[in-house]
């Protein structure tokens, strides 16, 4: 089991964060996020699973086949894994303060070119004052994110 490849891009407020899940089985792991938003399939097929904590016991699962949309509730622990080779999805939604107040649409006017190693947070922190993070995921090494 590896964790899918990542990219983000960051353009006006809006993030994207593309899962590029190579292998049936490949997982994202259990997390949560501090708003509720929306997860696009654009290919393949996954399992969206509601936890009871950081990869704990399945609340209720479904499976979701592109394309198709997933609705993630926030504060909900939840974790995608992959039913078939070479599937895709993508987190997209409005970038909001850990308060939950929309950035300016202004904030971002190109992508954001990042190392992947934690630049937006602090570039958002340094341009607005206010501390933002994507989710609650704990690092891995099987793990490749790419900020485009």
């Amino acid at each position: 089991m590896s964790r899918p490849d990542i990219k983000i891009m960051c353009v006006s407020n809006v993030y994207s964060r593309m899962m590029h899940f190579k292998n049936k089985g490949d997982v994202e792991i259990g997390h949560t996020h501090t708003f509720d938003h929306g997860t696009l399939v654009s290919s393949g097929s996954v399992l969206y699973e509601v936890l009871d904590g950081h990869d704990g016991n399945t609340l209720h699962s479904r499976e979701v086949v592109a394309p198709n949309f997933i609705f993630v509730d926030k504060d909900k622990f939840h974790r995608i894994t992959a039913l078939e080779n070479e599937t895709i999805c993508a987190c997209i939604h409005a970038l909001k303060t850990n308060d939950g107040d929309l950035l300016d649409p202004d904030f971002f006017i190109e992508t954001f070119v990042g190392d992947g190693k934690g630049k937006l947070p602090k570039e958002i922190k340094e341009r607005t004052g206010k501390k933002w993070s994507p989710a609650a995921l704990p690092p891995n090494q099987n793990q490749k994110i790419e900020y485009v």
